[in-house]
């Protein structure tokens, strides 16, 4: 079940995501196209996967809930995997030869990828996750990787592919045929699998589902090359294993569509083997006027039309709702049913092709919206983007039931997907759903400022929510939000927006922003108080807020929530007084608390390593400034240098530096006291 949120519970989450990972890295005999993109992906998965696995571990002994920023992070690697999932998939199980014509856009969708991967970790608070060392280095590495890395698309498929498309061009030359050397066909061919006559059989196989996939979406060029690599993989096959072809062909027919068709048959008979991407889903018959609808479906115009005119609202083959009922014309495949008629002797008038490729053209030149090659994406796209003007119009002229339903339709769309985020903020949400932060009405003002929230993951739109003054609303809400899922995820907002570094200036220069937060850091449940935490951290990152937020009182709660159990943030509490520690206001609010100390040096022992690594920074800082006192307190404490000794010796890298440091410090000041350590 989805949490109020609109998110998994981190737990489901994250098992999905150790599922889901591991279907990727497991996945055995690497493709010959591609293979250099996939070996390094699934690294990079193996990476994560480490990642959640202990995440997953770490969160099962403890009862402190990750941060919105965490889950957000978390929820967009999902959805990228997953799709790394079906483009590795499809290379996998896909027409090898295709994939060699397609290798450069193939290689971009994986860098495409890789880079939201990095993308989603720009807003992972891992400093705040209790994570070791060693996850936490692989994991910043992957995360510097990802935002440095180039488009690799390999050099030897890409020769491979040149001299694919010079074979590719003889043998659409029909006289110049003899031409081929089919030495460099076997290369070629040999160098992705295909070496014996099965896998031409195979290769055939996959050409022609490919074929039928374009069919109506590709477009006319893309059916076209795929028909003349089906006919280079037939013609080499009976070529070069002529012997073993003609017995083959005396017991079964080959498989190639061509080859189905009896050329001597009549027309009625031809009707009878349409290819099936040629026929109506509706009525099965040929397709006269093939329209697409807003699931990306195609159909013959009169059938969809009488199924929508009889009230029905839905896709008839996906049982999608349709987003609006406009029929655009498939061009592309209008041209192959009326291609198709005439190689085959079928009058036109039996298919209503009588359309010339001039008329069509004219056709489409004259409305610039006729969608000719339009691709499942096209489509997704183009969903989306009506989708979310619909919505945004609601927000603007729509009742108080209708604008409540439409602001949680766009949190639910701004949810997952980099494309969703941006189409959204040009559909022009972004102005409604600040203004709606004002609202009187509970359920509107959580669900826009949660839909901003996960609008603000797409970095333009950070520049794009700053722009039009939506902090003022988003420190309002944080300060007096009318629930408290609303003021903790306008803390989240604030987190995210601040990631970009001015921007952690003008926040910090609001002159509620910090208070709001550290008044929600005293009021909200366990998530709200780490949420501010977390925006607190962020922002103190900033050399003039860390005096903004000293000032504002933060130690001494800070230190109070330290010594709750109940509170459950105590790792991010003290990565926050870790950072006010160089600010002269928080080293002096720090150094009047007498209980800090004692509660550090039991968390040297009993702390996770993030908080170990915090109390010795702590400390350290502590006994450069506090002098010989908070030396001598330590050295008293019977506790303080085995647990230092430890660290020293088996703690992380961070922490074994600070250890030494500090046990170097400790000695010197025990030496000069005549009182050896």
């Amino acid at each position: 079940m989805m949490g109020s949120s609109g998110f998994l519970p981190s737990g489901s989450l994250l098992e999905s995501l150790i599922h889901l990972s591991n279907e990727v890295s497991s996945i055995e005999k690497l493709p010959f196209v591609q293979g250099r993109n996939i070996s390094t992906m699934i690294r990079r998965i193996k990476v994560l996967t480490s990642l959640f696995e202990e995440i997953k571990e770490t969160s099962s002994t403890t009862t402190t809930q990750l941060p919105p920023s965490s889950v957000l992070c978390l929820t967009e690697l999902f959805s990228v995997i997953r799709r790394v999932k079906v483009l590795m998939e499809g290379c996998k199980d896909s027409s090898s030869l295709w994939g060699l014509i397609q290798t450069e856009t193939t290689s971009n969708q994986f860098f495409v990828l890789v880079k939201e991967i990095g993308r989603a970790l720009d807003i992972l608070p891992l400093s705040l996750l209790n994570v070791t060392a060693d996850i936490r280095e692989q994991v910043e590495l992957l995360h510097k990787q990802a935002k440095q890395v180039e488009l690799f698309v390999d050099p030897r498929e890409v020769q491979r592919r040149d001299e694919l498309l010079r074979l590719m061009a003889s043998n659409n030359d029909k006289n110049n045929r003899c031409s081929i050397d089919f030495k460099v066909v076997k290369h070629v061919f040999s160098s992705i699998g295909m070496r014996g006559s099965l896998d031409y059989e195979e290769e055939i196989s996959k050409l022609e589902a490919e074929a039928q996939k374009q069919a109506g979406t590709g477009g006319l060029i893309v059916v076209s090359n795929i028909n003349n690599l089906l006919s280079l993989v037939s013609y080499s096959k009976s070529m070069i294993f002529c012997e073993e072809i003609e017995k083959h062909d005396n017991k079964q027919p080959s498989v190639s569509v061509s080859r189905n068709i009896d050329r001597s048959s009549s027309s009625q008979s031809m009707l009878f083997n349409i290819p099936d991407e040629f026929r109506c889903p509706i009525s099965l018959d040929l397709m006269k006027d093939p329209v697409i609808v807003s699931s990306g479906h195609t159909y013959d115009r009169n059938s969809i039309a009488q199924w929508i005119n009889t009230g029905h609202h839905t896709c008839p083959k996906s049982g999608q709702r349709l987003i609006h009922m406009a029929l655009i014309p498939n061009y592309a495949l209008k041209s192959l049913v009326h291609q198709w008629c005439q190689e085959n002797n079928i009058p036109l008038t039996e298919c209503s092709s009588n359309v010339s490729e001039s008329e069509i053209n004219s056709k489409q030149k004259a409305s610039e919206k006729a969608i000719d090659h339009i691709s499942a994406t096209k489509v997704a796209i183009y969903s989306v983007k009506m989708t979310a003007e619909f919505l945004v119009g609601k927000l603007a002229m729509g009742s108080l039931d209708i604008q409540r339903q439409a602001a949680y339709e766009l949190r639910l769309l701004a949810k997952t997907g980099m494309n969703n985020r941006r189409i959204i903020a040009e559909a022009g949400a972004i102005p409604f759903l600040m203004t709606m932060l004002t609202s009187n009405d509970p359920r509107i003002q959580e669900n826009a400022v949660t839909a901003l929230l996960n609008l603000s993951i797409f970095d333009n739109n950070k520049i794009l929510i700053m722009a039009a003054g939506a902090i003022g609303n988003i420190v309002e809400v944080l300060e007096l939000g009318k629930t408290m899922e609303a003021r903790e995820n306008a803390a989240a907002a604030i987190f995210s927006l601040s990631i970009i570094d001015d921007f952690k200036v003008a926040i910090g220069a609001h002159a509620r922003a910090i208070p709001a937060l550290i008044c929600l850091l005293k009021e909200g449940t366990t998530t709200g108080k780490r949420d501010a935490a977390t925006a607190l951290s962020n922002l103190a990152l900033y050399g003039a807020n860390k005096a903004n937020i000293a000032v504002a009182g933060a130690v001494p709660l800070l230190i109070e929530l330290l010594m709750d159990d109940k509170a459950g943030i105590t790792d991010d509490a003290l990565g926050v007084l870790a950072l006010l520690l160089s600010c002269p206001q928080g080293l002096e609010d720090i150094k009047n608390s007498r209980a800090l100390v004692p509660l550090l040096i039991d968390l040297l022992r009993f702390g996770s390593a993030k908080g170990k690594e915090n109390s010795i920074t702590l400390l350290l800082g502590l006994c450069k400034d506090g002098g010989d006192e908070v030396a001598r307190r330590l050295l008293i404490n019977p506790r303080s240098i085995p647990s230092l000794q430890s660290l020293a010796a088996d703690g992380s890298p961070k922490a074994r530096r600070k250890a030494d440091a500090l046990l170097r410090l400790l000695n010197r000041c025990c030496s000069q006291s005549h009182n050896p350590v």
